[in-house]
């Protein structure tokens, strides 16, 4: 064994026992336990999201905003789609879509808005009628026609779940920094996309036009959030990553369909109408613009 093997083989060794999927889950003695971070690991960890440099407003020589879909029908994509069903399976493990609205529904998670231009915000009483359908049966309306009270059994409810997203939608800007001398991405902020509640279950509307934006989250403010949300990593399920780390490093796969521009910031498919391979198309040609940006700026 050279030395080589040996300082990797020490580099390891010294990891703390905080980045196991299951903390403490070799000394438990009861399941209680697993989970359970001792004073020692505490004391450890630094457990905080890795802040972003300042960034000068004179240090940006270049900048486009775009808005991109995240299909979570892609493989890729579903560390932020599953699971989907939590009964069976340990409170660490969560979709994204739970994570948002769990923080949501307790307050932690305050920079939640309308639309992506974060000018009007929406508390968890605000989205409600968003998120669920409250309904009476016909038999309940022949109690209420005939004076009686309504039973509840007449009455039916049906609530958006993690397994009712389709999509997410995300908003970011790329900007070449003349300090750094590159082309970097700085992500503004996601929106979960679902059916229309109030349509969710109606097989005579075409799927793509029920699609609704349920809320946008500004990406800076849950950053704490989602750092704290642990992503399943399939190759290694000792070490997790956040959340936070999963996006800032998109591992993700998403497809423009939106820039800023002078039409008013329209989309793709308003130019390009009921031809979706030249939305694609259109798709990557704004991409290839960004891309070939950095190059551009270093051609004499």
């Amino acid at each position: 064994m050279n030395w080589k093997n040996v300082l990797v083989i020490g580099v390891f060794s010294l990891l703390p026992i905080s980045m196991m999927a299951q903390a403490n889950i070799l000394n438990a003695k009861r399941p209680e336990q697993i989970g359970v971070k001792t004073d020692s690991q505490q004391a450890l960890d630094n457990d905080t999201p890795l802040k972003y440099g300042y960034v000068d407003d004179r240090d940006i020589l270049w900048s486009k905003t775009v808005w991109e879909v995240v299909d979570l029908d892609e493989r890729v994509n579903f560390p932020l789609y599953y699971p989907t069903d939590t009964i069976d399976i340990g409170a660490d493990r969560r979709s994204l879509y739970d994570v948002l609205l769990k923080n949501i529904k307790s307050g932690k998670l305050e920079d939640v808005y309308v639309d992506s231009y974060f000018t009007e915000k929406r508390k968890f009483e605000d989205l409600k009628a968003t998120l669920r359908k409250i309904d009476t049966l016909e038999y309940g309306y022949e109690q209420i026609n005939a004076g009686e009270a309504l039973s509840p059994e007449y009455v039916t409810e049906r609530a958006l779940s993690a397994a009712d997203i389709e999509e997410y939608r995300m908003k970011g800007i790329w900007y070449f920094d003349k300090r750094q001398g590159e082309l970097k991405y700085r992500l503004l902020g996601l929106a979960p996309v679902a059916p229309d509640v109030n349509f969710i279950d109606d097989e005579s509307m075409d799927p793509s036009d029920a699609k609704v934006e349920l809320f946008w989250v500004w990406y800076p403010g849950a950053r704490q959030i989602l750092h704290e949300a642990k992503v399943f990593n399939q190759r290694n399920s000792a070490q997790p990553i956040s959340f936070d780390m999963l996006l800032n490093a998109r591992r993700f796969n998403g497809v423009i369909y939106r820039e800023d521009n002078v039409h008013g910031d329209r989309k793709v498919n308003d130019y390009i109408a009921d031809n979706a391979l030249f939305q694609l198309l259109e798709a990557n040609r704004i991409q290839e613009v960004i891309r070939d940006r950095e190059q551009d700026m270093w051609s004499y």
